[in-house]
């Protein structure tokens, strides 16, 4: 399966604190947050790279998220979702992709999208 790293999300303890934190000390700007009636995840402006996000996780400390951009992710939830643990089921995205998510041994969530 050929894949492309396109999100990289870690997981907060306090989002505000973090946003702060990320801006001071690495410069980074905030593009977007959501939800927008209550915050609790911004991803910051990419550049050429991926994204980089943080959320604020009620289960802090916890491990992070990596999302992965692939071609048929129908095909992928096919033949994936009876063998693993799912975090988040197949679902069409506000933003116009589709997703779904899973978590390896470590608890570790795996994103695969398709744009």
């Amino acid at each position: 399966m050929e894949t492309s790293l396109g999100h990289v999300r870690a997981n907060v303890k306090n989002l505000q604190k973090a946003i702060g934190w990320y801006e001071t000390h690495l410069g980074f700007k905030v593009e977007a947050l959501w939800p927008p009636e209550k915050p609790n995840y911004a991803h910051f402006e990419k550049g050429n790279g991926a994204i980089f996000a943080i959320m604020e996780h009620p289960d802090y400390p916890s491990p992070g998220r990596f999302n992965f951009y692939i071609d048929d992710v129908n095909e992928l939830w096919k033949e994936l979702k009876a063998r693993v643990t799912v975090v988040e089921e197949l679902f069409d995205t506000e933003y116009g992709s589709t997703k779904f998510t899973i978590a390896d041994l470590d608890g570790n969530e795996l994103g695969f999208i398709q744009a």
